[in-house]
This record gives C-alpha cells, sequence and structure tokens, in this order.
C-alpha cells in the first residue's frame, strides 16, 4: 500500500491539497458548490498545522469531525447571509416561444386537424390551435416547447 503511505506521510497538508483541489475544482465547474468545502479543508488544515506547532496532537476522527463542522457552518452561513439571486429583467430571454405570446402571425401551411406552421418574420414556427386556412393571421396565446398555441386573430 505505497499510496496509503505516501498520504499518511503528508499529514496535516492532505487537508491543504485537499482544499486547493476543491477550490481548483469550483474555478472548473460552474455554480458555488465546492468552495465552501474547499475552504473548510483549508481551515482545517491551518488548525491541525497549528496545533502541531505547539505539541497538540489531532488525530484524523478528529480532524474528519472538524471538517464536518466547519463545512456544515460554512454553508449555513453562506445560505443565511448571502443576498438572494437577482431576478432576471427578462425571464424569457431563452424560451423564445415565450417571446412571441401576444404577437400576430401569418399562418403558412393551413392549421387542420388541430396542427400548422405559422410565419413570424422569416422563420416558420409549428403551430397548433383552430382550424386556420393558410393566409390568415392568428394570434399567439402560448407555446408549447417549439410549438406556438394559436388563435384566430
Amino acid at each position: 500500500m505505497p499510496l496509503i503511505d505516501f498520504f499518511a506521510g503528508l499529514g496535516v497538508w492532505n487537508w491543504v491539497f485537499l482544499g486547493l483541489a476543491l477550490c481548483a475544482l469550483e474555478a472548473l465547474i460552474p455554480g458555488v458548490h465546492f468552495l465552501w468545502f474547499g475552504l473548510s479543508a483549508l481551515a482545517v488544515g491551518a488548525v491541525a498545522m497549528i496545533a502541531q506547532a505547539v505539541g497538540i496532537e489531532i488525530t484524523w476522527p478528529i480532524e474528519l469531525v472538524l471538517f464536518a463542522l466547519v463545512s456544515i457552518a460554512a454553508v449555513y452561513a453562506v445560505r443565511r447571509f448571502a443576498p438572494p439571486e437577482a431576478k432576471s429583467d427578462v425571464p424569457d430571454l431563452n424560451v423564445r416561444g415565450a417571446q412571441l405570446i401576444g404577437r400576430t402571425a401569418i399562418v403558412e401551411t393551413a392549421i387542420s386537424g388541430g396542427r400548422g406552421r405559422v410565419r413570424i418574420g422569416d422563420t416558420l414556427w409549428p403551430a397548433k390551435g383552430p382550424d386556420l386556412p393558410a393566409g390568415s393571421s392568428a394570434r399567439i396565446t402560448g407555446a408549447d416547447d417549439t410549438v406556438l398555441i394559436v388563435d384566430r386573430a
């Protein structure tokens, strides 16, 4: 077990390396998930180094409990005291069909049996709604994924 012996020989530096690895992982993966655990690992490493410097031996089970407590406290503090995420002034930015609600479209392919196609600008959209002949106007009342829900204009 040379790998286990290697990590056992590092002692408190394991916490520092774990903390740095978690912080680096946070930089690579979007979202704030690993940062608090990385900072907690760095804190445990610092506490263990200070304890070692003054002659106090902290065993690894105590370090694990300390890591768990500091992690829980960090996550709780961030969730409790961090400002809420800002609401977007354009909530439908990535939902193109929802942006079209209320507009008028021209029926390109007659809507029969509840299905057809409408033209908005230079784009054709699949549509569902009441039967309408080609060339008539339709008002967009909703969107179901990429299918526009239309009604007579």
